[in-house]
């Protein structure tokens, strides 16, 4: 009887172990967003607090996947602007060691991208914009490297055990869309469309380096770009509102970011 006895709670405690398991398992972690004004949600026009410079909103991907994924302590650290510099000093150190998944994007605002398009934009003669693009893509190859490397080696100190998402950011135009010959001509539109390409493959090539995942929003993005016809991810020039201008929309964050991101994360 006593030999039953031991059994049966032998048992009952191997049924608990398994049974508590899975329960374990899905308790989720703390996740931490890194990044500037394309993973706030500017251009998707709902924020917070339009007045703060960070300029969040509840439309974000990233605010979107921590919706979708309750059982995660989310930490929103991104702030529109931000280059890695800002991104070192403020956005990284909220990083802890418990930390189980990280997204960041950066370097658009450390080769002056927002410049060159508000160049693009004014001026009248495609060289000024073609000239500027050039510039923008020297400092892409020649600074944004050794600035990521940075960023990412105080990643993975401040996060020793979480997996890492780096995230690109999409081409603006479909080439020969419906856009015809108002606004920008088809060639400032491409050498736009080639510095997405060219920040594309330092970010990549950064992201692998330093052994983290990179999320490539070109593919998805790309049917959905200016002047594709199509349902449009990205803000169209808004001359009131400049600075809502070519940074993704709200389908863009759901259906483009977030969805590539679930496909990374599950």
């Amino acid at each position: 009887m006593r030999a039953l006895k031991l059994f049966l709670a032998a048992a009952a405690a191997l049924l608990l172990g398994v049974t508590l398991a899975p329960s374990a398992h899905a308790a989720g972690g703390k996740y931490v967003a890194l990044g500037d004004s394309y993973t706030v949600g500017v251009g998707t026009k709902t924020y917070d607090n339009p007045d703060d410079a960070c300029r969040r909103g509840p439309l974000s991907y990233t605010r979107l996947w921590a919706a979708q994924h309750p059982d995660y302590n989310f930490v929103e650290a991104s702030c529109s602007g931000d280059s890695t510099v800002e991104m070192l000093a403020n956005q990284v150190p909220q990083l802890t060691a418990d930390t189980s998944l990280v997204t960041v994007q950066v370097g658009g605002n450390d080769v002056g991208f927002v410049d060159v398009l508000t160049n693009c934009v004014l001026t009248i003669d495609d060289a000024d914009c073609l000239a500027g693009v050039e510039a923008s893509k020297a400092a892409m190859a020649g600074y944004l490297p050794g600035q990521l490397q940075q960023v990412y080696s105080a990643i993975r100190a401040g996060a020793p055990s979480a997996r890492v998402v780096a995230v690109g950011y999409p081409r603006l135009y479909t080439i020969g869309g419906n856009c015809g010959i108002f606004g920008l001509s088809d060639t400032e539109r491409a050498a736009l469309n080639s510095a997405a390409d060219t920040i594309s493959g330092v970010i990549s090539a950064a992201a692998a380096q330093a052994g983290f995942t990179y999320l490539d929003p070109r593919p998805a993005f790309d049917a959905h770009s200016l002047c594709s016809g199509g349902n449009e991810w990205v803000t169209s020039l808004e001359w009131s509102k400049l600075n809502e201008s070519y940074h993704p929309n709200a389908d863009g964050h759901r259906d483009g970011y977030l969805a590539l991101l679930n496909g990374i994360t599950g």
